[in-house]
């Protein structure tokens, strides 16, 4: 295992030769410098450097809306610098939320060495994972994050109020034109209002605290672009479902995307739908989903402005007309000639409805095709932050009236139970006074509290061995909602609600399919094929204009093998162990770390190395050993944003990760928490190709093969079973995350920022 001390100081942000003798320079490092690290956790390819100041971006370069709003958010920046994607920056987000994590948070939070929350408007606190949890240990924490709230005057929200994204935008805290960020992997939720909403980790948010910033990378951004008319019987939750499900080769993993279209087409997207579909882009492997401020947007907050002003309540000091006033006068759009990494488009108005499942996002089918296999269910769910608002209940009532006869209320079939949860306190007021709650009451709906219940596995209602569940909630992997033995399926309110009626995965038959309308029209590109042709002409001369100088500029460099990447004092140069092989794809952080252990704050490091990884394979806990280095397949750590999902594995004794790719969100917490992690899809093809053969596929195996990382010389070297070797170039490792990793982590390293203000 190898032991991290904190850096004094920091090196020059450049290569150096080979054997030049340069001695070590100590000066003070800041995570704000603006430096461009594309994959930079850490991938394979060529090797990336720090910009200089005077590379640093000039007024003339064309931003995205997400570069945008991260311009304005983003500290210390050299004068005229703006951002790009792919720039690590120091982050002041406007709001912060943390929910049951608040109080691991806060122990955080001391253990830095702060006493006080630099901006306490800058933090909100909501109670609303495990709400329904009254053990003495849970109704403790709760006590106690309420009381840490008030005696620093944080906006606190108890459990049962409802569930932290809703409250964050019902209540006003998340404001279009901003970024604002939680400790929770579903932050993209705000993205339907306007927002820069990504999600932050639990030593991110105690950074934010003590410091008011933390670190982030932007990432590479994807826009996505609307055509047509959402039809009839087709919801926002269709439209993500087939989003997830057919464009599911990871091609928006790790990206910001933002959501366009004609004034008319996104105007056929109500914001609560706008809202489902900026949700679930997290399953999308997205870290965020930023729609712009239109006219909609801006309605729906008039009538918002209105009601609040009427109440006579503090949340008109949030939303008031003046606010929106503010928001449009200003013209806050991507500049023309912006880049994206991607382009996909959709036609709204060829699309039906969709079912996710079962276990997984990536699998969809349409309802009518899933309704004639007639396939039973057992549990149906109409909870959570993605599809638990007013409306959503409106839809699952009209499922209901439409279905009574004689004068007689419908009722769910028999042998199905159908849970609701309201997304707050205020949506389930406004279904009980449309009448929409009690329509589903006595059609024998089992009520549960405002907060996240079955959606994240705790509380009432969970699927048991062998069950298949429909659910309007946004995470279907194996085990989130219950058994590993269940089947999971994710599908739209109307489409829960009839299928509780009917007894199978069945749609309300709303839908009527357009004439000539086969399949669904998806690709690449702006859905303007001339508009597409005519810019990928461009891009080609570009990429050739771009090819011929960098082949030009390439004869007088010097040869990649003569330089090392600098390496602070106490970080290692190198680390090196046995392969042990996790032959999966997206494996998610329940997979690596129990859902069922994330929110008790008791568990000893030994029983997180125990458990480690037990959802996806019970026999690594035997198989894994101490300093043997794991490799996993592509799209490593995707899913919720629990942090043990690395420091189960440090907790192991396993000092490096490496897989194909990595969910941003596992990047991240093990960054701050110093796991290391390295990108090497090669590797996991080799693997692959050397074991396609076995009759029965082994999901940990101890391969016998051995890894050596080389940090100073940017290389990995595999030697295999038989002896043979081969080396795979990898990117360097910045200076500002070497000192976070050397410190220990973001929060050994937010310690040395205290620390040094003291003095």
């Amino acid at each position: 295992m190898v032991t991290l001390t904190c850096a004094l100081g920091v090196l020059p942000r450049r290569a150096i030769a080979l054997n030049a003798g340069t001695r070590f320079r100590t000066r003070p490092v800041s995570i704000s410098t603006a430096a461009s690290y594309r994959h930079v956790y850490f991938s394979t390819g060529r090797r990336l450097q720090f910009a200089s100041h005077s590379k640093l971006g000039s007024t003339a370069q064309p931003q995205t809306l997400t570069e945008k709003i991260v311009q304005r958010y983003a500290t210390d920046l050299p004068p005229g610098k703006k951002v790009k994607a792919g720039d690590y920056i120091t982050l002041k987000p406007e709001r912060i939320m943390t929910h049951d994590n608040s109080w691991p948070v806060a122990m955080k939070f001391m253990q830095m060495g702060a006493s006080k929350i630099r901006d306490n408007r800058q933090v909100i606190m909501t109670l609303d994972h495990d709400v329904q949890n009254e053990s003495p240990a849970n109704l403790k924490k709760y006590s106690q994050v309420e009381e840490f709230a008030g005696q620093h005057g944080v906006m606190f929200y108890p459990a049962k109020r409802g569930i932290g994204h809703q409250i964050m935008v019902e209540e006003g805290h998340a404001w279009p034109r901003t970024v604002t960020v939680a400790s929770d992997s579903h932050s993209n939720h705000y993205g339907g209002v306007g927002v820069l909403g990504t999600p932050v980790v639990r030593t991110d948010a105690a950074s934010v605290w003590a410091t008011t910033q933390t670190w982030w990378c932007i990432p590479p951004i994807a826009k996505i672009t609307f055509t047509g008319i959402l039809p009839r019987g087709v919801t926002g939750k269709d439209v993500i479902v087939f989003l997830a499900g057919s464009f599911n080769q990871d091609e928006v993993l790790n990206h910001a995307i933002e959501f366009t279209g004609s004034e008319e087409t996104l105007a056929s997207i109500p914001i609560d739908d706008r809202l489902t579909i900026a949700n679930m882009t997290t399953e999308w492997g997205a870290l965020s989903g930023l729609f712009p401020v239109d006219e909609t947007l801006i309605s729906w907050y008039r009538g918002k402005a209105t009601a609040a002003a009427m109440s006579n309540g503090s949340l008109s000091e949030r939303i008031n007309h003046e606010r929106i006033d503010e928001l449009t006068k200003e013209k806050l759009v991507a500049d023309p000639g912006a880049t994206y990494a991607k382009e996909f488009y959709l036609d709204l108005s060829t699309l039906s409805p969709h079912v996710a499942g079962p276990n997984s996002v990536k699998v969809i089918t349409p309802v009518k095709i899933l309704e004639s296999q007639d396939i039973p269910v057992d549990k149906a769910y109409l909870v959570s932050c993605t599809n638990a608002r007013s409306s959503d209940f409106a839809a699952a009532a009209r499922v209901f009236r439409e279905a009574a006869k004689n004068g007689q209320p419908a009722k769910i079939a028999p042998g199905v139970k159908f849970y609701i949860a309201a997304a707050s306190i205020p949506e389930q007021q406004l279904s009980e006074e449309a009448g929409d709650w009690q329509i589903l009451v006595d059609a024998g709906a089992h009520v549960l509290p405002p907060g996240c219940g079955p959606c994240i596995g705790l509380g009432t209602g969970l699927l048991e061995d062998g069950e298949v569940g429909i659910s309007a909630s946004n995470r279907n992997f194996k085990g989130r909602m219950g058994s590993t033995k269940a089947k999971a399926y994710l599908a739209s309110p109307e489409t829960v609600a009839a299928s509780a009626l009917r007894g199978k995965i069945a749609g309300p038959g709303w839908y009527q399919k357009p004439e000539g309308v086969e399949n669904p029209v998806r690709g690449e590109g702006s859905g303007d094929h001339a508009a597409d042709k005519a810019r990928s002409a461009e891009n080609a001369l570009g990429k050739s204009a771009d090819e011929g100088a960098a082949e030009q500029s390439s004869g007088s460099a010097a040869p990649q093998n003569d330089v090392l990447t600098e390496v602070l004092p106490g970080f290692p140069e190198s680390i090196e162990g046995e392969i042990v092989f996790c032959d999966g794809d997206n494996i998610n952080t329940d997979g690596i770390y129990p859902g069922k252990y994330t929110y008790q704050d008791n568990v000893t490091k030994e029983k997180m190395a125990e458990v480690c990884m037990e959802n996806y394979d019970t026999e690594f806990r035997t198989t894994a050993k101490a300093g043997d280095i794991l490799v996993g397949g592509f799209n490593f750590g995707c899913g919720s944003s629990r942090e043990q999902a690395a420091t189960a594995i440090l907790a192991k004794q396993i000092p490096l990760v490496a897989a194909g790719s990595f969910g941003n969100i596992f990047s991240r917490n093990s960054i701050n928490n110093a796991l290391l992690g390295v990108e090497l899809p090669a590797l996991v093809h080799r693997l692959r190709e050397t074991y396609k053969d076995e009759a029965e596929k082994v999901l940990t195996r101890r391969t016998g093969w051995r890894l050596l990382w080389d940090i100073r010389r940017s290389k990995v070297v595999i030697t295999e079973k038989d002896g043979s070797s081969w080396e795979q170039k990898v990117g360097e490792i910045p200076p500002s995350v070497q000192e976070i990793i050397a410190c220990g982590g973001l929060e050994g390293w937010v310690k040395t920022r205290i620390a040094a203000e003291e003095r």
